[in-house]
């Protein structure tokens, strides 16, 4: 049997005195939680794109398993002008190659075409957990273009109430970044909105070699009211 740690899960919160206090007793329960005062989020550079691979993560020995680092910060969604691709997958090695068609190929080239600068890191949505897999994979960009070709939309996202996770890990594991965060809103009384992947670091380094899993940062974003 495959012993699996828990995730070392830090929240950064500023909520209203009651939401404080429901978290307080959340945080007590699971005794793995700090709580500290919210520092504005930085707006990412812009970003070229990279290629995300999902499974690029050999699957771990047996035996345990090191946990991954959930850094939890409740604060706004940043706002982004999103370009993205609608597709679906039969498997999960499919999502990885078409993420790197659409990240690295399709939308790059649209928005070179277009004279339009990205502005921040690949976005991915999962409309679905098992196969067939719907999903929609997007880069963010400086302005909405004057012409969608077949294929490509458009859609403003941000600004809105949201519970962060800055996940460090392999990305097999970032199912428990989002058990977090669906604990967290649910404890707190919370509706939550469709969560969000943001691929902050680059899972390949300079070299061509892939970074330790646990140097790169995964961001996804939960909307919540």
């Amino acid at each position: 049997m495959r012993i699996l740690s828990a995730p070392i899960i830090h929240y950064k919160t500023d909520m209203t005195t009651t939401s404080k206090l429901s978290a307080l007793i959340f945080l007590s329960v699971c005794l793995l939680l700090s709580c500290k005062e919210k520092k504005k989020a930085p707006v990412p550079e812009p970003t070229t794109p990279f290629i995300i691979k999902k499974d690029s993560t050999p699957a771990p020995p047996q035996g345990a398993v090191r946990p991954p680092i959930v850094n939890i910060v409740d604060t706004f969604a940043l706002k982004f002008t999103v370009l993205y691709i609608k597709d679906s997958a039969a498997s999960s090695d499919r999502i990885s190659k078409k993420l790197e068609t659409i990240f690295g190929t399709t939308l790059p080239a649209f928005i070179k075409k277009q004279g339009l600068k990205t502005t921040g890191a690949p976005i991915a949505w999962y409309k679905s957990n098992k196969a067939p897999f719907y999903f929609e994979a997007g880069l963010p960009v400086n302005k909405k273009p004057g012409k969608l070709p077949k294929g490509i939309f458009t859609k403003n996202i941000g600004g809105e109430k949201a519970l962060v996770a800055h996940f460090y890990g392999p990305y097999s594991l970032t199912y428990m970044g989002y058990d977090a965060l669906s604990d967290f809103i649910h404890s707190n009384k919370k509706k939550g909105g469709t969560p969000y992947e943001m691929y902050i670091t680059p899972p390949m380094g300079n070299d061509g070699k892939p970074i330790d899993p646990y140097k790169v940062q995964t961001d996804i974003v939960y909307p919540y009211q």
